[in-house]
């Protein structure tokens, strides 16, 4: 169908909508929610926002995700809720920027524990030391503190342990969008040579 400028008359009706202009609209209404977010989002609370389902909300987030792969945004994801960012190479440019202090080192305790919660969450204090081989009290407050980790309930065992997991501020720190983009855990050495 071959429309004139001219005739005013066109019935619009009749044409075929663009799939590409309703995802582009509706990739352009999450990034909007997310935008003005004052933090993390449930899809769900994005879905009831735009009276639509779920799943063609996860869709479009999707494709937001895909298309900041090449630009300085990202879509973060963390205990089923999702949050705008800055890309992990752009922090330093953000931190000059915003006039902001190196980020603060972790030591190489805090790196350990927090090693341990990331790829064994959730998991008790009594765990983490059993793992360290050295108590982690002051450690563990010390994570608690800088809030990138958090008690998430307590264990089944004897004194009923408090449980630890990681935090969305462990995902900004470490430029991750979630837990699943943590690298493999190297294979250890004595675990080699106990299977040959």
């Amino acid at each position: 169908m071959e429309i004139d400028p001219q005739n005013t008359n066109v019935d619009y009706s009749t044409m075929v909508p663009d799939p590409s202009k309703d995802e582009t609209e509706l990739k352009a209404r999450l990034e909007a929610l997310l935008l003005v977010a004052p933090g993390p989002v449930a899809p769900g609370q994005l879905a009831a926002a735009l009276e639509m389902p779920v799943e063609e909300v996860e869709a479009g987030l999707a494709g937001l995700s895909a298309d900041y792969q090449e630009r300085g945004l990202r879509l973060q994801r963390h205990a089923g809720q999702v949050q705008l960012t800055t890309a992990p190479e752009m922090g330093p440019l953000v931190e000059r920027f915003l006039g902001l202090e190196a980020t603060t080192q972790l030591s190489r305790a805090a790196l350990e524990a927090l090693a341990i919660i990331a790829y064994q969450q959730p998991v008790t204090r009594p765990q983490v030391d059993a793992i360290r081989g050295v108590n982690s009290d002051g450690v563990l407050k010390s994570l608690l503190s800088k809030g990138l980790v958090q008690e998430v309930g307590r264990g089944e065992g004897p004194g009923r342990p408090i449980l630890y997991s990681t935090t969305l501020e462990f995902l900004q720190y470490f430029g991750l969008g979630s837990v699943a983009e943590l690298p493999p855990l190297a294979e250890d050495s004595s675990t080699r040579s106990l299977e040959r």
